[in-house]
């Protein structure tokens, strides 16, 4: 059975002007390969600007990428199909304050998808559609004449969800869509993207700071530093297991709840700043704040090698 996406080698890079008529690459995604089977979770995580949402918005050709390939079921994407391809891949994005519309009312956002594909053939089926899918986001009726304004952060991101869903799409990439929240809505969104995804079958990219929410939602882990996956790997495996130094370093900073086993658990601190994207160390980019590297990760790029079980990593050392 073939993958639902297949995204191979993908660059992104965006040029910055450093001089008089001089522009340099800003290499926010450098050359990073993944797939993401049928129904499934893929979590990708990094600290900020290291090309998550890049990678989000380069899959669905928001960004046309530099380089590389995306596969949708054996499909590749192209700037003369993604209009087509709109319908079976989705976004739901991070600020539900800036990510709808104030002038249009809930009913309208949510129907918009269903407008441009015209997905309906008279208005009393669009507005059948449009107030199912309010109640399958937990959202009433009457708040289909109501503007975002009036709505809370967890109820703008329903509306997101449900316009997301509304051309009944097979992939979303949910570009952090917990991260603006309070933490007991979170939970409450996060439980409802599980749901959704054993009704609707549909598979998620999704993208997060928060590492035990990752965990908990997520099939397989992505690590990415700097524009690099750096690891990939089923989410308990990564867990339990993690092999590069970078990921050692993230889950050593994951708060546990047990004061006594807090109490024990070492805190790996990276020394240095986070290089700039526009002057990036040669070989392995993490080599400036890692404790282990060598001479060969100043000369090389680490290869991104299966060690097993689908554990990926890119690491000279470990």
């Amino acid at each position: 059975m073939t993958n639902l996406l297949d995204v191979e080698h993908l660059k992104q890079y965006f040029p910055i002007r450093t001089g008089f008529a001089k522009t340099t690459p800003l290499k926010a995604v450098d050359d990073i390969s993944f797939s993401i089977r049928h129904g499934e979770t893929l979590g990708l995580v990094g600290e900020s600007g290291c090309g998550k949402t890049t990678v989000g918005r380069s899959v669905l050709r928001l960004y046309e990428p530099t380089d590389g390939k995306v596969y949708f079921e054996g499909t590749e994407i192209t700037r003369s199909n993604i209009k087509s391809m709109r319908r079976q891949m989705q976004m739901v994005f991070q600020d539900p304050y800036s990510s709808l519309n104030p002038r249009m009312t809930v009913e309208d956002i949510i129907g918009e998808p269903l407008d441009v594909h015209r997905m309906y053939s008279n208005s009393k089926e669009r507005r059948e559609k449009i107030l199912n899918l309010m109640e399958l986001v937990g959202l009433n009726a009457e708040h289909a004449t109501r503007y975002a304004h009036e709505f809370s952060g967890g109820q703008r991101q329903r509306i997101g969800i449900a316009r997301a869903l509304a051309v009944n799409p097979k992939f979303i990439v949910c570009d952090e869509p917990v991260s603006a929240l309070d933490v007991s809505i979170q939970a409450q969104v996060i439980n409802m993207f599980e749901e959704l995804q054993d009704k609707l079958g549909v598979a998620y990219l999704f993208i997060a700071h928060d590492l035990l929410v990752v965990r908990h939602i997520s099939n397989r882990i992505a690590v990415m530093y700097l524009g690099h996956m750096v690891e990939l790997a089923d989410s308990d495996e990564l867990m339990d297991h993690p092999i590069h130094p970078y990921t050692e370093s993230l889950l050593s900073a994951v708060p546990i709840p047990d004061p006594e086993t807090a109490r024990h658990k070492q805190r790996i601190v990276l020394e240095g700043d986070v290089p700039s994207p526009l002057n990036m160390p040669t070989g392995c980019p993490f080599r400036t704040r890692c404790r282990y590297a060598t001479a060969k990760c100043a000369e090389e790029m680490p290869d991104f090698t299966d060690r097993g079980n689908g554990h990926f990593v890119a690491c000279h050392v470990k």
